[in-house]
């Protein structure tokens, strides 16, 4: 997997509507189902919203559409950020540098490392399509450029089902070798990413939404920053960082 830089995204870097307002951002978390073969008395957990068998596989990546971490093997009715959870617990889990944070969708909660949008205000890009669909508050823009940023992991995720179809349906394999098969063509995506660019893929429409509740375990690595708020403060907290983002951007944007 590919390790967070410790400079700016060129994608945020040489853009007004994202620098300086996401220069700490690495790259966007997200979920995805990947059919999967079960057996025995569990099936049932691995059974998705939409009815599918299913494991739950959680990614994150960078703005170069590389992934950056990945933890497959989740039952498919496994909500989003309780695998955010678990990604965190593991001893080689996620780790979040200091003073860096990933996109989110409203799914999961709202974490200094862990932006999410406005709920109950304009989100997807086709919202903001066409005449007349601009943003008309400080919320909605927030939200906008958000959509364009946070864009990258849906992008991965189709090129990633396109590029190796046997995700397509369920492997005929063990549950353990399914999950880990998930792990070696994220890798294999990473090498053919940084030694053909040959992404020439169309990016398949997902329709998955991620669920709410989380909680974010301390870190023991001295290299990031431990978790010492309670759940509100954390979340007061990063309700009014992400305020003071999206009053800088409509401000800005109408100077």
């Amino acid at each position: 997997m590919v390790r967070p830089g410790s400079t700016v995204p060129a994608k945020i870097r040489e853009s007004t509507r994202f620098y300086p307002y996401f220069k700490d951002c690495i790259g966007a978390i997200d979920g995805t189902h990947i059919p999967a073969s079960v057996k025995g008395r569990d099936v049932s957990s691995y059974r998705d919203r939409h009815g599918n068998i299913s494991q739950n596989v959680l990614a994150a990546c960078n703005f170069d559409l590389e992934f950056m971490y990945v933890l497959s093997g989740w039952e498919g009715s496994a909500h989003d950020s309780k695998v955010l959870s678990d990604a965190l617990a593991r001893k080689n889990g996620l780790k979040v540098p200091q003073g860096k944070y990933y996109l989110v969708d409203c799914g999961f909660p709202n974490r200094r490392k862990f932006l999410a949008p406005y709920r109950g205000v304009r989100y997807h890009l086709q919202d903001f399509a066409g005449h007349g669909n601009d943003p008309e508050n400080e919320k909605e823009l927030f939200n906008l450029r958000h959509a364009s940023l946070r864009n990258v992991i849906e992008r991965i995720f189709g090129i990633f089902k396109s590029r190796f179809t046997i995700f397509k349906s369920a492997p005929p394999f063990l549950f353990k070798t399914q999950a880990e098969l998930v792990l070696a063509c994220a890798a294999l995506h990473n090498f053919l990413r940084k030694e053909c660019r040959s992404d020439e893929f169309p990016v398949e429409p997902t329709d998955e939404s991620s669920s709410s509740s989380s909680v974010l375990p301390n870190y023991e690595d001295n290299d990031h920053e431990p978790i010492v708020q309670t759940q509100e403060q954390e979340r007061e907290d990063a309700n009014i960082w992400r305020t003071n983002i999206g009053s800088d951007m409509w401000r800005n944007a109408n100077n």
